[in-house]
């Protein structure tokens, strides 16, 4: 009798196979052929038929040859860090298709010579916050922060309110972000408190600026007291107002939530904002303000280290550019129509046998903006074992736990997503 193993097809005729070799030009011959190796040596172990080796293959390849894959974001966290926070507009999605190959990104087509990098992106910037004289780019906020702390205050002062030395995720703090640059330090006030006389009494020959930081991830209240930009700017030396979330403008539903507009309306030299949150666009760091401030910025050393890519500035500059991003979308949703959503949702899965029911919920805004807003919402509650389940599925949906059940919320969620959650569920079901 043959040795079944004698039965195993040879690797090179397993990826001549139509659907394998198409694999191999989407994701590589080195993974394909791997996995190759992988489903043949099941087969000589008698795990399977030598005849499956071609479906097991394909079904052990991931979607893409990268890692990241998409997640439908069910948590009620509309810019959650761990999920890539603000997800782009269709138009940065396409202008990131144009910016992969080679492009214009440093060449003025109309001489010939080479161009100014970036500048669309940031004439998009100047148009969107006309009370900035100046704009640049870098690759995120806390990049944006170094820059200006080593351009305008290295070896020397940078004068900070004690309870504004926050913590800013995954363990990194101002504070030890800015003295890493070379500068010192100069905290004023109390955790809570905080006067304009305190800055005053703090400044010397040696100040470089005063920096007014927005705890965008704490609130704290009761006996507190703050300083705003238009007061600090009394003081005659150059103010840095970091307001993290990367708002431009006044928004509605975000009332106590700083924007670049109103900093510098108010006297601010130099905004630092985020890209990739409120304003919905790319990961960068964005740096308005006057134009002397911006070019010391521009040109020094260190700009070059952090500056952005073309995909990031074609992101960026179809995100000002565009229509309404997501993010904007989300905030500014009906909670009627949400509910209208996930009741529908919640009659299709009980219909299929899934005991599941709508209800009203709250959302986040998340990304370090406005921790105190509750933004009303709507979600489909599932038994609590459906959350490993539909975070290990495909596609992989992220939900959270509450009193015990798993809990869809549609905030983050577009409306034609709302199928696609839908059959996630049957599928793990």
């Amino acid at each position: 009798m043959a040795d079944p193993r004698q039965l195993v097809p040879g690797t090179d005729r397993v990826l001549a196979d139509p659907e394998v070799a198409a694999a191999a030009g989407r994701l590589g011959h080195r993974l394909v052929k791997h996995a190759v190796h992988a489903a043949q040596e099941r087969a000589r172990a008698g795990e399977i038929s030598p005849g499956r080796i071609v479906a097991e293959t394909l079904a052990a390849l991931p979607e893409s040859a990268s890692s990241i894959r998409p997640v439908l974001n069910a948590t009620g966290v509309l810019l959650h860090t761990n999920l890539g926070r603000a997800p782009l507009s269709d138009a940065a999605i396409h202008a990131l298709h144009q910016a992969a190959g080679t492009t214009n990104v440093e060449l003025d087509l109309h001489t010939g010579r080479r161009g100014p990098r970036g500048a669309a992106a940031v004439a998009a910037l100047l148009a969107a916050v006309p009370r900035a004289e100046a704009a640049h780019v870098v690759n995120n906020g806390a990049a944006a922060l170094v820059l200006a702390a080593t351009a305008l205050a290295q070896d020397r002062e940078i004068v900070l309110a004690r309870g504004e030395m926050v913590e800013i995720g995954d363990g990194f703090r101002i504070p030890e972000l800015l003295t890493a640059t070379g500068a010192r330090l100069r905290e004023v006030g109390t955790t809570n408190r905080v006067r304009l006389d305190d800055y005053r009494s703090a400044l010397g020959p040696d100040t470089g600026f005063v920096l007014k930081v927005h705890p965008s991830n704490f609130v704290i209240t009761g006996f507190t007291s703050s300083v705003p930009v238009a007061a600090l700017r009394e003081l005659g030396v150059p103010v840095v107002a970091d307001i993290g979330s990367g708002l431009l403008h006044p928004h509605p539903a975000l009332p106590r939530e700083p924007d670049a507009t109103t900093a510098l309306s108010d006297g601010a030299d130099l905004v630092i904002a985020s890209g990739d949150k409120l304003l919905g666009g790319p990961q960068a760091g964005l740096l308005l303000g006057g134009a002397e401030i911006v070019h010391r910025l521009r040109r020094h050393p260190l700009a070059r280290a952090l500056r952005v890519d073309k995909l990031t500035l074609a992101a960026l500059e179809a995100t000002l550019r565009g229509p309404s991003t997501p993010t904007a979308q989300r905030l500014r949703q009906d909670r009627a129509d949400l509910l209208r959503r996930a009741e529908r949702l919640a009659d299709l899965l009980t219909a299929a046998g899934i005991p599941a029911s709508a209800r009203r919920s709250e959302a986040t805004v998340g990304g370090g903006g406005a921790p105190d807003v509750a933004l009303p919402s709507a979600a489909v509650a599932l038994p609590d074992r459906f959350a490993k389940l539909l975070r290990e599925g495909r596609p992989p949906v992220l939900a959270r736990i509450e009193r015990d059940r798993c809990l869809l919320d549609l905030a983050a969620l577009a409306p034609e997503h709302d199928e696609l959650l839908h059959r996630a569920v049957l599928a793990v079901a």
